[in-house]
């Protein structure tokens, strides 16, 4: 589902120029926040299983540190380029200032495709990353998390592996941890239960009820396939589904629950019963009211966005609608509740997480989902009203929330020296 043709820093970068522009920011501000604070690009020696050696290559990217410490997930996979780090890490950014957690932005990521190594392979990636990283990382400065082909597994061995090398246990240094190494309860489910929640409000904000109202999720993963459950158990129906391969349609609805199954078994959705086959492409283009893609950046182009038959779509993924495509969507009256809000919910869930284990005293999860909740609702009123006072798309009102917030703290600190 990756789009090769598609620059995600290029993309975030004219975001942020838009939004300069529109809140009349000093250009040096703009210039400023248009490059990341840190950037760090390691060569990762590992030692594969039948012996020979090979080398990968990493990078972690900070945006920008005025709120807080950074904060943003690890990805590992073959189309991994510094410039997608480096656009990444800037929403990051935004994404944290738009839910008003005392964060900045980073991001990282391993050029590699961890379907090919085997887990002594992908510890040995992991642990020689997390070595290499050093002290760019830690609880007070920039805390990791799992992203796309990354798991609470990887977060523990970069957890350890920060330890020992820092001689003492920090559960605070990563999040998405597993629980009994301090993660949270609802960690897991909170992206996708974000979106679930975006999708709610942003129905409710356009005068829909959600019972019935069709849904298409684009991506099975920790963030599409959980979206898709949670959103199925709220009473809205989901027609549409699809991996990294190929998708099912049934203009009826899916069981969620038997496609993921089935996909989970099979490794892919060819030949599951009860629906018709379709593409990856052709499902963005199916009739539904909401559509979710929750893969990867650049799936909603300037060529497609003409045949998104959609009422509002919800940004899942990061940056998976181009710039151009943003204004082809506007242009036929459909809402898009942005990425830096939509998915959300991990960044919020993780913030909570970091703040459990560094006071060492742990919620419910029925709690972490009410915190994650109300945050989510505020954030989403905070944005309408916003859209609706400036009369801007939501994008464009949760970038120049986001950016208002970090500018303000930027202004209040200043520059050292």
């Amino acid at each position: 589902m990756t789009n090769a043709t598609i620059n995600l820093y290029d993309t975030a970068v004219t975001q942020l120029r838009d939004v300069g522009a529109a809140l009349r920011l000093e250009p040096g501000i703009v210039e400023l926040l248009s490059h990341c604070s840190r950037e760090l690009t390691v060569s990762i020696p590992v030692r594969m299983d039948d012996g020979s050696l090979r080398t990968f290559t990493g990078h972690r990217m900070q945006h920008n540190a005025v709120r807080g410490p950074t904060k943003g997930g690890i990805r590992y996979h073959p189309a991994v380029t510094a410039d997608e780090v480096r656009g990444l890490a800037m929403l990051m950014t935004w994404k944290c200032a738009v839910v008003d957690t005392p964060y900045g932005g980073a991001k990282g990521g391993i050029t590699v495709d961890p379907k090919q190594l085997s887990r002594g392979e992908l510890e040995r990636l992991t642990r020689r990353y997390t070595y290499e990283l050093g002290d760019f990382i830690g609880p007070d400065r920039d805390i990791p998390a799992p992203d796309v082909n990354t798991d609470g597994q990887v977060m523990a061995w970069m957890l350890d592996t920060y330890s020992v090398l820092h001689g003492v246990t920090t559960p605070a240094v990563v999040t998405g941890k597993p629980v009994h190494l301090g993660g949270t309860l609802g960690r897991i489910e909170a992206t996708g239960r974000g979106v679930m929640i975006a999708a709610q409000e942003a129905a409710r904000h356009a005068g829909l009820q959600t019972d019935g109202l069709r849904v298409v999720v684009q991506g099975m993963g920790n963030v599409g396939g959980i979206a898709a459950r949670l959103m199925a158990a709220e009473g809205f129906v989901v027609v549409g589904m699809c991996d990294s391969k190929s998708g099912v349609h049934n203009p009826a609805g899916l069981d969620v629950a038997a496609v993921t199954a089935y996909q989970r078994e099979h490794r892919a959705l060819a030949g599951f019963p009860g629906a018709a086959a379709v593409t990856v492409a052709g499902l963005l283009e199916l009739p539904c009211d909401v559509l979710v893609p929750a893969a990867v950046e650049g799936q909603i182009t300037a060529a497609n966005a003409p045949r998104i038959q959609a009422r509002i779509v919800v940004e899942g993924a990061n940056g998976p609608t181009t710039p151009d495509a943003d204004l082809v969507l506007l242009d036929r009256g459909i809402m898009v509740v942005p990425d830096i809000l939509a998915n959300a919910g991990g960044v919020f869930v993780s913030y909570l997480e970091w703040v459990q284990d560094l006071q060492r005293f742990f919620w419910a999860e029925a709690e972490v989902n009410e915190r994650l909740t109300q945050g989510m609702r505020q954030a989403f009123a905070a944005v309408a009203a916003a859209a609706a006072e400036r009369n801007v798309t939501l994008r464009q009102a949760a970038m120049q929330l986001a950016v208002t917030r970090v500018v303000e703290a930027m202004t209040s600190r200043g520059l050292y020296p």
